[in-house]
């Protein structure tokens, strides 16, 4: 009896600190950078979606979609404007513009339904065969992804978002990674500068 609670705590204590794959509370290779949570502030869920870093203006790769979510359709155009690597960390900055009808952003791009995040979002290194997360604020339970927010964004058509998150940096010597989007599928072969 006591082994198995021992194991049962065992098991929940990695499952809080990432280091079981699929599990909240990662960041980086499935698991949170060590870095990140470092070096990041705890920030209150609201302050995160309230701003996003400033981007360079410079389209780095797109792709334009159609979209459902729930009742609503529309077309929207995704345009990554940085992939920045700073230090063990990696900045992603990028902008979903509604191109036709109605974009639901509120919850499109998040772990789950009630997720008003872009944590979904992740970086694939195709060289070393690894997904990188959206790096979170520490490895508790209910730790926030540094990243934008998407409550109560529906976009019309004409509007656009500004969007970021934070990712552990590919190593060095990778150049491109591949982005995974919800809504948008992957686009490939997106540099780092």
């Amino acid at each position: 009896m006591r082994r198995t609670i021992a194991l049962l705590a065992a098991a929940v204590a990695l499952a809080g600190c990432g280091m079981v794959p699929g599990q909240q509370g990662g960041g980086g290779e499935e698991r949170q950078s060590q870095a990140v949570a470092d070096t990041t502030p705890a920030q209150a869920p609201e302050q995160e979606q309230q701003t996003a870093p400033p981007q360079e203006g410079k389209v780095i790769a797109s792709r334009e979609t159609k979209v459902a979510a729930g009742d609503m359709y529309g077309q929207a155009r995704v345009e990554i404007t940085a992939l920045k690597r700073q230090g063990k960390t990696a900045m992603l900055n990028w902008t979903v513009t509604a191109t036709d009808g109605k974009v639901n952003l509120h919850n499109s791009m998040g772990d789950g339904p009630t997720d008003s995040t872009v944590s979904a979002v992740s970086l694939i290194d195709p060289v070393n065969a690894k997904r990188y997360r959206v790096a979170r604020n520490n490895n508790g339970p209910g730790a926030a992804c540094v990243c934008s927010g998407t409550l109560g964004q529906f976009l019309e058509k004409g509007e656009a978002s500004t969007l970021y998150a934070v990712f552990a940096a590919p190593p060095a010597d990778v150049t491109k990674v591949n982005v995974e989007m919800p809504m948008f599928g992957v686009l490939t072969d997106v540099p780092i500068s």
